[in-house]
């Protein structure tokens, strides 16, 4: 096919990219501690860490997972927020030779043993405040090694310590828990399986690009979430086409490490963690936020020290603006504001344009696309409201039900093709077989028309998706968690807009329990639902639109609201 958008990709920026550079995603690791050692990775209230130090830890934990025998391939659970564990795990599992299985430290039990018993993970390394939720699942799954960590533990001797004491002791955000160690399980702290791996050797791994280096957890449409297979080469591909279409934004900063990339984002999403190791290819470093919803601490970290790349959602972004504070930040050192993860609004990107001189880039990607699969150009001075051009190396189809390519200023499913774009779902091959077209697309389930320039612009969502600060649910899911709930008849979720949000949750309940409240179905969802999935209205009715076969009209719901 014609990549038509070619013609427009800003000078400078690459029309493909080569993954052959590499052996697999663990040499790109490798190369650049060794390239970069004495420069900074990261920063984590106000305590850093070199390539160096990260080099070491992660060969270190790397040496101490492979003593226990984990098979190669074999699936490492990482529930850590922005710390600099996180990092430290992630490359310490791919340099072992396994699998990371990334998981939201804010799941609920149902969620984490779904994932844990999906995957298969055999290890997980846990931040002790979520703890507690692993202990009421794990011997339901098939997990026999765990890695406690604390805050504090990368965050020096005497500063760490005190954090750690300060979350367990004083903030009290340590829920008390008792791991079972029945089976021969092991409970090992952070630190001391850091000190276990110094004293063991690294044993190299023979791992190619078709080697799977994530599984990669995203919304599904049964109700359960499905890992998305991502291999090596996936990851190096983004990694390469991320570098390649952000160069024309730093190509005035003489040495990239210099650059400060700002991790507000949580790094076991697609769409940091990608960038994350973007960084690492460049030598660059990441401010690390552990809480971005502490707006004060966080802007508070950015007056610390220019930066230059801030990735977020437009929750995000339009929360900063609502601050007092914001308008105490220096944006002079601002390259790039790159928005993703859910729709930017007009509203709140004229509006940061204003306040910080900085256009917002907006850009589409799914997990399955190894994060960004189109973006608009980074030289782009205005708002443009659509999803932008392929990156290098990536073709984009709008396609018919039939799986035809549709004429340009047509609507259809926008569908995606490149080294980037996942080999398929964890043991699903029933999906798999719906998911990509017989010439190789893999289906998104967003309608879009893409003009002649090769941009493209979304207009709806074939899936019922809902997409809240930039996270997928399924209204499934909470369909068949909600109608669980005692006194429930039936149920249907749909989203409806929020100017916050992008989108929120507002639910529909038939009950055959009068005496049944808006109170009591909101607290059942809060014990069995994470944050961003726990509906924000509860409407009960007598009955629900339905079609003559009996499927819920969602529709018809959303247009009520």
């Amino acid at each position: 096919m014609e990549r038509i958008w070619l013609k427009n990709y800003p000078p400078g920026v690459p029309h493909d990219i080569d993954t052959a550079q590499y052996k697999s995603l663990t040499e790109l690791l490798e190369r650049s501690f060794r390239e970069h050692g004495n420069s900074p990775f990261s920063v984590c209230m106000n305590r850093w860490m070199s390539y160096k130090q990260l080099d070491e830890l992660s060969t270190a934990m790397g040496a101490w997972l492979q003593n226990k025998g984990l098979e190669p391939g074999s699936r490492v659970a990482i529930m850590l927020p922005n710390l600099p564990q996180f990092a430290v795990t992630m490359a310490a599992i791919l340099r072992a030779g396994y699998t990371c299985v990334n998981v939201n430290p804010l799941y609920t039990a149902r969620e984490l043993e779904h994932q844990l018993k999906d995957s298969g993970a055999t290890a997980i390394v846990v931040l002790e405040n979520f703890a507690a939720i692993l202990q009421d699942v794990i011997e339901r799954t098939a997990v026999q090694h765990v890695v406690l960590a604390s805050i504090g533990d990368l965050l020096g001797p005497v500063n760490g310590r005190w954090l750690s004491f300060a979350v367990r002791h004083l903030a009290k955000m340590v829920p008390p828990f008792e791991l079972p160690l029945s089976g021969g399980r092991t409970v090992t702290p952070f630190n001391k399986a850091i000190a276990l791996g110094r004293g063991l050797n690294l044993r190299p791994t023979a791992q190619t690009m078709d080697d799977t280096a994530f599984l990669q957890y995203t919304g599904g449409t049964t109700g359960l979430s499905k890992g998305a297979v991502l291999t090596h080469r996936n990851v190096v591909a983004a990694i390469l086409q991320a570098e390649g279409w952000f160069s024309p934004a730093l190509a005035d900063i003489p040495d990239l490490r210099q650059v400060n990339n700002v991790a507000a984002l949580p790094l076991y999403h697609i769409f940091a963690l990608t960038l994350c190791l973007l960084a690492m290819r460049q030598g660059s470093f990441l401010t690390l936020v552990p809480n971005p919803r502490d707006f004060a601490k966080f802007i508070d970290v950015l007056k610390q020290r220019p930066f230059h790349l801030l990735p977020g959602v437009n929750t995000l972004f339009n929360a900063l603006m609502q601050h007092p504070m914001f308008k105490t930040i220096d944006f002079s050192s601002l390259k790039l504001t790159q928005a993703g993860g859910m729709a930017a609004s007009e509203g709140t990107a004229r509006h940061w344009q204003t306040a910080t001189g900085s256009a917002m880039i907006e850009g589409w990607g799914m997990s399955e696309t190894c994060a960004i699969g189109t973006n608009n150009p980074v030289t782009q001075k205005t708002f443009s409201g659509n999803i932008g051009l392929p990156l290098p190396g990536i073709d984009i189809a709008i396609k018919d039900d039939e799986g035809q390519s549709l004429p340009l200023g047509s609507s259809g499913e926008i569908c995606i093709r490149g080294p980037n774009v996942m080999t398929g779902y964890y043991n699903q091959p029933a999906e798999n077989a719906k998911t990509f077209t017989a010439d190789g697309f893999m289906r998104t389930g967003d309608i879009g028309i893409m003009d002649a320039q090769g941009f493209t612009r979304i207009v709806d969502r074939k899936k019922d998706m809902i997409i809240v600060s930039g996270f997928n649910v399924f209204p499934s899911e909470l369909e068949n968690v909600i109608s669980t709930c005692p006194g429930v008849v039936e149920c249907a979720a749909v989203g409806i807009p929020d100017s916050m949000q992008g989108e929120t949750i507002k639910v529909f309940v038939v009950r055959n329990d009068p005496m049944l409240t808006e109170e009591a179905v909101a607290r059942f969802c809060q014990e069995q639902l994470t944050g961003y999935k726990r509906p924000k209205y509860i409407e009960f009715r007598d009955e629900l639109p339905k079609s003559n076969v009996g499927k819920i009209l969602r529709r018809e719901l959303r247009s009520a609201k």
